[in-house]
Formats: structure tokens, C-alpha cells, sequence
């Protein structure tokens, strides 16, 4: 019934960067992109991303032509994210954002 709904997008620049890295990187055929969370108690979680086979406890997704793996547990942390890749003079790599809170804000 919610096989449909994906709880995290992936943007177009991040998507492009997770393909190239599935086809240079000799990502084994199988995998995905795990989108997850680790941590918790008082320091709270921090979201992650990796690849790796899906699991029995997964909810499968494929965006922009990649297979997207998320533990159901962790579906609540990661709904409304973004997955977007930044490439800056002195950093560059995956991070994950919130899309709507982005959006300029038109009501006055």
C-alpha cells in the first residue's frame, strides 16, 4: 500500500555522484543505497548513507534509477529529507537537507 510513497529524495547532482560512484567504484550487483540513521539516546542520531544488500526489514524505493534501501525504524528520521551533494573549495561530499525549508518563504 505505501510501496509508492518514498520518504527521502535524491537530487539530480547527488544522483548523478551516487551513479558514477556505483560505476566506478565496482559496487557489487545486488546493492543499493542505504539511507539510515545510527546513534540515538542522548546524543541523539545522525543520518547516514552507504551502500549494501537489501534486507529482510527493508523498505525498497529506486529514485533516479537507483535502488534505495531504508529499515522501516528508520523511515520516521529520514521522512522529508534530501539527499544533495555539495562540491566546494574545502569540502565536497553527501549531506543530507531539508528541501522545504529552502523555499523562501512568499507570505508576508
Amino acid at each position: 500500500m505505501f510501496d509508492n510513497i518514498q520518504p527521502v529524495t535524491i537530487s539530480t547532482r547527488a544522483a548523478e555522484e551516487i551513479l558514477k560512484i556505483m560505476q566506478t567504484k565496482n559496487i557489487p550487483a545486488g546493492y543499493g543505497l542505504r539511507i539510515g540513521i545510527k546513534g540515538g539516546g542522548c546524543g541523539g542520531v545522525s543520518l547516514i548513507i552507504g551502500f549494501d544488500k537489501q534486507k529482510e526489514t527493508d523498505l525498497a524505493y529506486t529514485i533516479a534509477n537507483i535502488p534505495v534501501f531504508v529499515d522501516k525504524k528508520h523511515t520516521m528520521y529520514i521522512i522529508g529529507k534530501e539527499v544533495d551533494f555539495y562540491e566546494g573549495e574545502d569540502t565536497r561530499g553527501f549531506m543530507f537537507v531539508d528541501p522545504k525549508a529552502s523555499v523562501p518563504n512568499s507570505e508576508s
